[in-house]
């Protein structure tokens, strides 16, 4: 999968995601959002990324 860059609150940095896969939830109004969701490669912190609305 490619480089994805988030940021991590606990480092309080940009870093790119150990483990990155796509997850999706329910945003506002009830639309599907897309994400990606992985850990930080540093302290292992859960980082997640919003992507955009899904179809």
């Amino acid at each position: 999968m490619a480089e994805v860059e988030a940021y991590c609150v606990k480092c309080k940095a940009k870093r790119q995601m150990n483990e990155p896969k796509e997850v999706s939830f329910a945003g506002k109004g009830g639309q599907e959002r897309a994400a990606m969701q992985g850990t930080c490669p540093v302290c292992g912190t859960k980082m997640f990324r919003i992507l955009g609305k899904k179809g």
